[in-house]
């Protein structure tokens, strides 16, 4: 904040609004922006991960991984996103606090009593006496594996289905050559797969975005809860008071999100051109007559 903007009652105008826009909550606000951009940043890689994994189990040969990947999907996609959200981080905040209980409270008795969840202070993680980063820290990994599990299971579904578009016979070909199977994934499917799943894939991007505003729900300070608390009503027993202004906050984050989108699109759109080069697909077809 500057130095003029000691005194918020002696402000006016531009001077006010410019030292409004500079206090160390609007400069969280902004910051939350980067939570976002993080979270999508790495949910995106590890969501793949999860797909990926989930469409090999889908399509093994063992009958038991086999049902655990088409389980996986079939489960995942068949509950509500919201009830995942809230669910997994619960599930697994409890589930370690308790494994690590049972190592380092020294009369760790039952951790679930009723409807409570209780353990010595040393099985807290992070420890009560922890720096606040290692919580919110802790609170953002959660959130990750909760997004991870839940569009890992839908990019699996994506995966699973651009494998099963490949031809048949080129597999067949790789096989004829003396090629074993994990060669013939290796070197013929999943390269001639992603001409099939960026459509879907760039569809379930969007659709990532648009569920970042969820981190509200799981108590992270994001760029949903810095809105309403922003803009909500101040009286005049806040430093700078102001009526409901969240109309505002909200129009920057509609803002925000379209520009990611668009940005997205455009990005998309050159990824899919250039993989679907060449390929037997509606797409490869459209640009093989385009530059007939």
């Amino acid at each position: 904040m500057f130095e003029s903007c000691s005194d918020p009652s002696a402000l006016h105008g531009l001077g006010w609004l410019l030292c409004y826009l500079t206090t160390g909550k609007q400069i969280m606000f902004y910051g939350s922006f980067g939570i976002v951009l993080i979270l999508l940043a790495v949910t995106a890689p590890v969501a793949l991960i999860f797909g990926f994994g989930g469409a090999l189990a889908a399509r093994s040969s063992a009958a038991p991984l086999r049902l655990l990947g088409r389980g996986y999907i079939a489960m995942v996609r068949g509950v509500p996103d919201i009830i995942f959200f809230l669910f997994v981080p619960i599930a697994m905040d409890q589930g370690l606090e308790y494994l690590k209980s049972r190592a380092v409270c020294s009369d760790p008795g039952p951790a679930w009593t009723g409807n409570e969840f209780h353990v010595c202070a040393a099985a807290k993680i992070p420890l009560g006496t922890a720096p606040q980063f290692y919580h919110e820290a802790y609170g953002f990994a959660l959130a990750v594996v909760a997004f991870s599990i839940v569009y890992g299971a839908f990019a699996a579904n994506v995966l699973f289905g651009a494998m099963q578009a490949v031809p048949r016979a080129q597999l067949e070909t790789a096989e004829a050559y003396g090629m074993t199977r994990a060669q013939v994934n290796r070197r013929v499917l999943i390269p001639q797969m992603w001409a099939y799943a960026i459509p879907g894939l760039s569809n379930l991007w969007m659709i990532l975005i648009k569920a970042t505003p969820l981190l509200f729900l799981l108590g992270i300070e994001d760029i949903v809860y810095w809105a309403r608390e922003l803009g909500a009503t101040k009286s005049s027993i806040y430093a700078y008071p102001h009526p409901d202004w969240r109309l505002y906050y909200f129009l920057v984050l509609l803002v925000f999100y379209l520009v990611m989108t668009k940005l997205s699109e455009i990005v998309l759109a050159r990824i899919n051109r250039r993989l679907a080069f060449g390929q037997a697909t509606a797409a490869g077809e459209a640009l093989r007559k385009a530059d007939a």
